[in-house]
């Protein structure tokens, strides 16, 4: 089973990222042949600074490594270090209506968080689609947001085999539906566009103010609380240690106990969590050549896959 997943560089990873799709990826990639990139062709359609893009990809890769990736039984790689992920791209282009990547939610939602509608913003499933087919993934470990994303790499991929045979494989999404949409401390979506994510390895004070500062309904501290099922401080806890999240859930439902001292919990609770990451962290930031080699390296064992996938396809369209 070959697996693939990306994650943009667009901004610090928060807790949304790793319970989300890093943790699942890691996990998953015990069972299969996993290729796992750091998407910075796609960080583009909001990153203009280039400098801002070399760092946000750095701190993408150590993020990975300190929260447990395996370089030898992982292939992870720069999206740029493949040319032949932009060459595909175009090539998919051809066979994609323009009417199914205007009706992405994701490009509407872009648009009315105020990104310009670029060429690069709608076709951006097609680069998507491109860094799947590219290596064969038949998983893809992604949050619910992202499922319509894989349809569109399913619906460009049966078209592109129906029109010049079969190349491609059929990739399947792997959602795990209690972490498929997390919510941030405003309510929505955990989001770094929002502004309202906590970071997987941010300042501490920082991290704690974020969650003394998560939304909450206004029941008195005395009062038995209802409705746990929607408190966040409860659904990010339970992420992390079930058996606390329930022996909170049941003291809030008593009545008499706070929702700051639920807060209070969770934070301890993050912080003990992460700690032997940040660690390690700290410890790869101290050896940056090996973190570029580790990339290089995964980037030499994607190209081969690739090349092997745009043979194929190149033949299949006539370029060859």
């Amino acid at each position: 089973m070959r697996i693939l997943s990306g994650i943009q560089p667009s901004g610090k990873l928060h807790i949304g990222n790793y319970f989300g799709m890093m943790r699942p990826a890691l996990e998953l990639a015990q069972k299969g042949e996993a290729f796992y990139f750091i998407a910075d062709f796609h960080a583009l359609t909001s990153i203009s600074n280039p400098e801002e893009l070399r760092q946000n990809s750095l701190d993408v890769a150590l993020d990975f490594l300190a929260c447990g990736l395996d370089p030898n039984r992982t292939v992870f790689y720069r999206q740029s270090n493949l040319p032949q992920v932009t060459e595909l791209a175009w090539i998919l282009d051809c066979v994609t209506p323009v009417p199914m990547l205007e009706n992405s939610v994701t490009y509407k939602e872009k648009i009315e968080q105020g990104l310009k509608p670029n060429a690069g913003l709608l076709t951006y499933p097609v680069l998507q689609a491109a860094d799947i087919l590219i290596v064969q993934g038949e998983r893809v470990p992604v949050g619910r947001d992202q499922r319509q994303h894989l349809e569109i790499t399913r619906d460009v991929a049966g078209a592109f085999n129906r029109q010049f045979g079969e190349v491609f494989v059929m990739p399947e999404a792997v959602i795990r539906e209690e972490v498929a949409t997390l919510p941030g401390i405003d309510g929505r979506k955990m989001s770094k566009s929002y502004d309202n994510t906590i970071e997987i390895f941010g300042d501490e004070k920082v991290t704690k103010k974020k969650i003394m500062g998560i939304v909450t309904d206004s029941q008195p501290v005395d009062a038995p609380k209802k409705d746990l099922d929607k408190n966040i401080p409860l659904q990010l806890l339970r992420l992390v240690a079930q058996d606390k999240a329930s022996e909170q859930e049941s003291k809030l439902a008593a009545g008499g106990y706070g929702y700051g001292e639920l807060k209070k919990e969770l934070l301890a609770t993050l912080l003990d969590y992460f700690a032997p990451m940040r660690q390690k962290r700290a410890e790869l930031g101290k050896n940056l050549d090996y973190v570029h080699e580790v990339l290089r390296k995964g980037a030499d064992r994607a190209n081969a896959v690739a090349d092997e996938t745009m043979a194929k396809v190149r033949k299949a369209v006539g370029l060859k």
